[in-house]
């Protein structure tokens, strides 16, 4: 047992802290009334929120009418975000363009992108800017005082004072240039960092679906526009477009401000009247956002690029769109939110039953589900993977599942299932809490919703269970928006093999165009435009406008976190006690050094199977309800890590994890218990409907993070960490998956999940980590001893043949259907515990602040891209996002190294590169991973604080020896990996030593790309 008296004193301490916060919110509330004037603003609410344990209070500027919500809690994450109500008439992407310029430059901070310089003077927990379908929103959160201060006052000069130049929006927007700015011969070409951001958007399929149903649901209105822009259209903005878009909406009586966190309220508010009491009020423009009833249901069908993975047969994808309620209706909302729950979510969801189940479909479509971003609701219920022939299938049986619920009702485990969701995500204590609330009321409130209301969810359901005890609850809503709505959109995308072809000869098309109607003089124009903006992006600025932390404000004590190990039986267990809020957090590592490599990418599926098959006696849907009523979620996944200390030696296994009200823990563990057992791999049918939309879901994550599974594929074939990670979630398993989901006879993977199942999960290859609250350390205990005595003790042994990893160096391209490029060059660096590695993170910090997103970004358009070196893992990675000119960004890679050899680096931007490293070194974590890094990795408190220091010590002198060292190769030793993902070209061929990859040859059982790059 653990030492209770220490324990106790330290939660006695944390609750009656937490408690005292929360008095002086509700002292607040007292004094602060409707009708109080503060700091020239007039308070209009003010409300507190017990289960959330903080207060909402709602003010209005009493000048220009700017709306501010502040949110008192306990929490130093203090966040600040300002908003403008931003509808478009036109899908130019203004507002996203705008969203882009208006963070280059402004009156107080007249720099070339003081946002981004920012990020590397700042100690901020999260810095961004986001562009929805009718609103623009800037938010940052920090719990350092004096840099919240600071990002403050650059984010509010930039908001109301920007400058908007022509020349940032030519680099932000789009711009015609010649290809070579230098070289007038080259030829005239569309460039923009969110011109390209677009088209790689609109290469997501998913997007592209779910935009698509968007625009054609509400004719008429600033929803059937792309609010982020239409590459097609994009080209037609003008700078002056822009300007007065900007003057037309980014104005204080337009403005919604948003505050949180345990910062005084007068503070907030005297900063935000500084910067808006000189502006006078104005009537900003009405936009329409409510779309006329339909008298009659309509059908659309557009193409969409085909997926390269999948099977040919089956890549239809379709969705059914009922226009529902108006959003400001915060109850309706509320219930029609959980009838989506109750229709569509988990194995027990009718939907699922007659949908995936069924086999007729391999996953929903991007857009089912109730959506409320909009002024108007509307509930979604649509496929991808299907086939054309099976579309009026689909269709009856969507109308039949609304009838059948329609005279049934939904089953009360179900409701109660969800009500109980509910309760534990108000009881999980998140790191990013004040962000959570921002974005949760954002859509409403900009919508006309007062955003209080949004927050009280006991209110809602304390109404539900009243209203469902009158009988006829969902029914009649069901009949109201789903059976009798004529308002209904049937929605269908068929794959075109020539789609990407289609849209790259329409840009052609447009390009020339455009340049067709150019002057001599317009030609003249944007040659000198392109120097002269090449020679702005390579001005060295005068930053000192900015504000800035120094290292001072970094601690030189890293955070500990108490821990206790102790045994249950053999098995090491770490407990984390802690004020949890009554959840206990679970996770055990079940390491399997025995697991032959054929079967490594069975992996992934085995653990989803777990989770997903059911067992003998009980059906999944049975299961999943008790998951869902007595946990807040149970998983298990593949686990790779690297050793502190060496490059080669790695653990691999199955992480379980799983959380629950403390009053449900044997609930928990038995149901754990239950999955380990006796999940039944024999129910092929349930297999593949698994196999299905895991194949489809992994399609739709290379479109969205293509840069990461680049960066993964070229790391594997490095270290034998990240070998084993590309066989469990990178590109081999992509391809694997979609494989399997074109397999008839399942019998032999049958046959190896079973094997598999027979070599984990063993007490004698087991560790657990518990956080916990100390009264429910004995309850826990309890539980486990019951689940660990339950594991086989003894591990069965499979002869294999001993692998020893050597590292492979080569170029290796995956062509698809992607209008932009998504590009990773790596090379090895050190274990974390070596002192070399603190040196190449700051290497990796001053390349891409300094250099990579000036040449990838701001030169060549590609929408994101720099360096990064993961410590854990020891490798050093070059990537580019979106990307226009991926051959051109990767002889940047190289040119970067010789930059960092040659640059002088001065006190400020060495200080700038360690507080962007702090950032995340320090940033809040959530009580449930406390003390995981030491459970996960081994790394511990005193381990980490040495890396702390390494880090603060490292100097212009450590930088460019560690840069020279480890990542200036000669390039024909090939000492580093390369992939490509994209667009193919003809200097990407086997010709010019690129390994092209392609689709549907290989055996469903792949080689791991080591193994290939050995070949």
């Amino acid at each position: 047992m653990l030492s209770q008296c220490n324990i106790a004193a330290r939660r006695a301490s944390c609750i009656a802290q937490s408690r005292q916060s929360f008095r002086r919110s509700y002292a607040k509330a007292a004094i602060l009334k409707p009708g109080d004037q503060l700091k020239g603003y007039k308070v209009t609410e003010t409300r507190t929120v017990p289960e959330l344990q903080l207060t909402a209070i709602q003010l209005q500027h009493e000048k220009t009418g700017a709306k501010h919500l502040h949110v008192d809690r306990d929490d130093s994450n203090n966040v600040f975000a300002v908003g403008f109500s931003t509808p478009v008439s036109d899908s130019t992407g203004v507002p996203h363009i705008l969203e882009h310029t208006t963070l280059c430059g402004s009156q107080k901070y007249p720099v070339r992108d003081p946002f981004f310089k920012m990020l590397n003077r700042s100690l901020a927990t999260f810095m961004n800017a986001f562009t929805a379908s009718d609103y623009t929103i800037y938010p940052f959160a920090s719990a350092n005082e004096v840099d919240f201060n600071n990002l403050r006052s650059v984010y509010m000069d930039a908001a109301f004072f920007p400058h908007l130049r022509k020349l940032d929006f030519k680099q932000e927007g789009w711009r015609l240039e010649h290809e070579n700015p230098t070289d007038n011969t080259s030829p005239i070409v569309f460039k923009g960092v969110v011109y390209n951001e677009m088209k790689g958007q609109m290469s997501d399929s998913s997007y592209l679906f779910y935009q698509r149903a968007q625009q054609e649901m509400f004719p008429g209105t600033t929803y059937e526009n792309v609010s982020g822009g239409d590459p097609k259209n994009i080209t037609d903005l003008t700078h002056e477009g822009l300007v007065q878009f900007q003057k037309t909406f980014y104005h204080p009586s337009n403005s919604h401000f948003y505050t949180y966190g345990n910062l005084p309220l007068e503070q907030h508010l005297e900063a935000i009247d500084a910067q808006i009491r000189n502006f006078d009020p104005i009537n900003v423009p009405n936009v329409n956002k409510l779309v006329t009833p339909w008298d009659g249901p309509r059908e659309i069908v557009l193409p969409c690029a085909a997926d390269p993975f999948g099977n040919s047969e089956k890549q239809t994808k379709l969705s059914l769109s009922y226009l529902t309620n108006n959003s400001t209706d915060v109850f309706e909302t509320f219930a029609m939110r959980l009838m989506s729950y109750l229709m569509l979510d988990g194995h027990a969801s009718p939907m699922y039953k007659a949908l995936i189940e069924s086999g007729l479909g391999a996953e929903f479509s991007a857009n089912t589900g109730y959506d409320s971003s909009t002024m108007q609701s509307c509930f979604s219920v649509g496929l991808q993977g299907i086939k054309s022939s099976d579309i009026d299938t689909i269709k009856s049986t969507i109308q039949e599942v609304f009838e059948k619920a329609h005279q049934e009702g939904f089953d009360h485990n179900r409701v109660e299932a969800a009500l109980h969701q509910m309760e534990l995500s108000r009881k999980h204590k998140t790191a990013d809490f004040g962000l959570s609330i921002m974005h949760g009321v954002s859509s409403g409130w900009f919508n006309g919703t007062n955003p209080a209301d949004l927050l009280e969810i006991n209110t809602y359901i304390d109404r539900l269970r009243k209203e469902l005890a009158q009988g006829g609850f969902f029914e009649s809503r069901i009949e109201k928006y789903l059976l009798n709505n004529q308002h209904k959109l049937t929605f269908v995308m068929e794959p075109s093999t020539t789609f990407a072809a289609e849209l790259s000869k329409e840009e052609q098309e447009r390009l020339e165009s455009k340049v067709s109607a150019l002057t001599e003089s317009d030609k003249k124009e944007i040659e000198e435009r392109g120097l002269e903006l090449l020679a702005n992006q390579d001005k060295t600025e005068d930053l000192s406008c900015l504000p800035t932390l120094t290292l001072n404000d970094i601690p030189l004590k890293g955070k500990r976190t108490p821990l206790e190990h102790t045994a249950v039986g053999d098995t090491p267990v770490q407990w984390r006690t802690a004020a949890t809020n009554g959840i206990t957090y679970f996770r055990a590592i079940s390491t399997s050094t025995g697991i032959p490599p054929e079967l490594r990418v069975y992996l992934p599926l085995f653990c989803d199977a777990l989770t997903s098959l059911g067992t003998k006696t009980k059906d999944m849907a049975i299961i999943d309800e008790e998951i869902r009523l007595f946990t807040g979620g149970l998983n298990a996944s593949t686990l790779v890590s690297t050793s502190h200390s060496d490059l080669d030696h790695i653990e691999e296994g199955i992480a379980l994890t799983g959380n629950c009200l403390d009053r449900n823990i044997d609930k928990m563990f038995d149901i754990l218990e239950t999955l380990v057992h006796e999940t039944n791999f024999d129910d092929a049918q349930k297999l593949r409907t698994l196999i299905a939309m895991n194949a489809a879901s992994m399609v739709n994550q290379v479109a969205s993070s293509g840069h990461a599974y680049a960066r993964r594929y070229a790391s594997s074939t490095l270290t034998p960490a990240m070998s084993h990670s590309e066989v469990y979630g990178g590109m081999t398993q992509v391809d694997f998956m979609n494989k399997l989901a074109s397999t008839e006879d399942l019998s032999d993977v049958i046959s190896k999940l079973k094997l598999i199942g027979s070599l984990v999960l063993k007490q004698s290859s087991l560790r657990v980590a518990v956080t916990c609250d100390d009264e429910v350390v004995g309850k826990n205990e309890q539980a486990l001893t019951k689940f660990l005595s339950s594991l086989s003790k003894d591990s069965v042994s499979v002869p294999s043949e001993p692998n020893v990893f050597v590292p492979q160096y080569g170029k290796t391209f995956f062509p698809l259907p992607f209008s932009v490029n998504f590009s990773a060059k790596v090379l090895r660096g050190v274990p974390y515990t070596h002192p070399d590695g603190a040196k190449l993170q700051v290497v990796s910090s001053l390349m891409t602040s300094h250099f990579l997103h000036r040449e990838i970004r701001e030169k060549n358009g590609a929408y994101g891209g720099g360096a990064q070196y993961a410590g854990l893992n020891g490798l050093f990675s070059f990537y580019s996002y979106r990307d226009p000119k991926t051959l051109e960004t990767i002889d940047t890679y190289s040119k970067a190294v010789d930059w960092i050899a040659k640059r002088k680096f001065t006190e400020q931007e060495m200080t700038e590169a360690k507080l962007s490293i702090f950032q995340g070194v320090d940033a809040p974590i959530s009580v449930s991973q406390e003390g995981l890094l030491q459970f996960t990795d081994g790394i511990s408190d005193d381990i980490r604080q040495r890396r702390r220091e390494q880090l603060l010590n490292v100097t212009e002198e450590d930088v460019k020896h560690a840069a020279h060292q480890y990542l200036a190769v000669p390039s024909e030793t090939k000492q580093y990996s390369l992939a490509i993902l994209g667009e193919q070209t003809d200097k990407i061929s086997s010709e010019h030593g690129w390994n092209i990859r392609s689709w549907g040859d290989a055996p469903v059982t792949p080689s791991t790309p080591a193994e290939e790059a050995s070949k």
